[in-house]
């Protein structure tokens, strides 16, 4: 409403009822000028969100979106949807949310490779990282882990690194693949700590495990709850994790534990939304994702998967992801790697 269309009344009268009368239009006009969000935030949603997970079915992010969605969807009284759209580490589901209707009704499971990495590690992408989206909610951390054949002469990292300065036989490792945070994470390790390894680039945690196992590879990085299992049957050789500290309670040793304070690198998904969604639909998925996160029963199935509930929401999670770009684009630097 336009307060030029509003006519005062004249004469005597003009005084109060002036008064009276402009309250009222720029009552009116504040109203009218409110962009439908408070509406929004009360009726937001209305019908079933979709939450992109940009990896295929039945992996750790696939799962963690499996459980978010599911409390979310009991807290909302609406379905959500799991669609997942996989490709290029993340980038391609990530590109396709980024151009999604910014209404609440679609929203992604971002990880560190498509909004921590990527941005370094690509040279073009179908989205821009940090101003395509909001950044709503961290979810889960996945702890990657340092791993070994039972076999290698060495108890624990600093052990590690000795061998691998004076044996060329250990400087070799495997990782998840080429640009991934596990081959990352390694790189940024051996540049602080001085040692020499190379390494060998296998397509995800099952062949390198396997081949670990085997002894045809030393030493090997991925993620820890698919080695978890194996280090427990004593068929491989826990040497740190890459989180800031254990979050199991189990004693696992930790890379920060263990001559590089501070040291921490670990994985992790969050929901992200495309830039321009209604602020109060934001601040309420926060909100809700971070009671999700609290709840005991979903705290436990997360922990039975192996997955560390995180929530960091809006401005300390846009914070912590600026830290880390700068981070990673130092390890992707180091590194040499490139994606085309």
């Amino acid at each position: 409403m336009k307060l030029s269309h509003f006519q005062f009344p004249s004469g005597a009268a003009q005084g109060p009822a002036r008064r009276k009368a402009i309250a009222t239009a720029l009552a009116l006009a504040a109203w009218a000028a409110l962009p439908a969000q408070h509406a929004v935030a009360g009726q937001w949603p209305e019908r079933p969100v979709t939450l992109i997970v940009p990896f295929a079915p039945g992996g750790p992010t696939d799962v963690t979106a499996r459980v978010l969605g599911e409390a979310l969807g009991k807290e909302w009284k609406q379905t959500v949807v799991i669609e997942n759209r996989a490709g290029a580490g993340g980038t391609v589901g990530a590109g396709y949310a980024a151009k999604a209707t910014p209404d609440g009704y679609t929203l992604l499971l971002g990880v560190t490779g498509s909004h921590g990495i990527a941005g370094s590690l690509y040279p073009k992408l179908p989205y821009d990282p940090k101003n395509d989206f909001e950044a709503i909610s961290k979810v889960v951390i996945y702890p990657n882990a340092i791993i070994a054949n039972p076999d290698l002469p060495a108890k624990n990292l600093q052990e590690l690194i000795a061998l691998a300065k004076k044996d060329t036989k250990y400087q070799v490792y495997g990782t998840d693949g080429n640009g991934t945070a596990s081959h990352l994470t390694m790189e940024l390790l051996r540049e602080r700590g001085g040692f020499p390894m190379q390494a060998v680039q296998y397509k995800g945690a099952s062949p390198l495990i396997n081949d670990i196992v085997a002894g045809f590879v030393p030493v090997g990085i991925t993620g820890f709850p698919s080695a978890e299992p194996q280090v427990k049957a004593g068929k491989l050789k826990l040497i740190a994790l890459t989180t800031d500290k254990d979050y199991s309670g189990n004693g696992y040793p930790t890379i920060a534990e263990q001559g590089f304070p501070g040291f921490a690198a670990a994985p992790w998904s969050g929901v992200f939304a495309p830039k321009g969604t209604p602020a109060p639909v934001v601040q309420k998925i926060a909100a809700d994702i971070k009671a999700a996160m609290g709840s005991p029963a979903v705290v436990e199935k997360m922990k039975t998967l192996g997955l560390t509930p995180m929530p960091v929401t809006l401005g300390d999670f846009e914070a912590e992801l600026d830290r880390e770009r700068a981070s990673w684009a130092e390890a992707v630097k180091i590194s040499g790697a490139q994606v085309q």
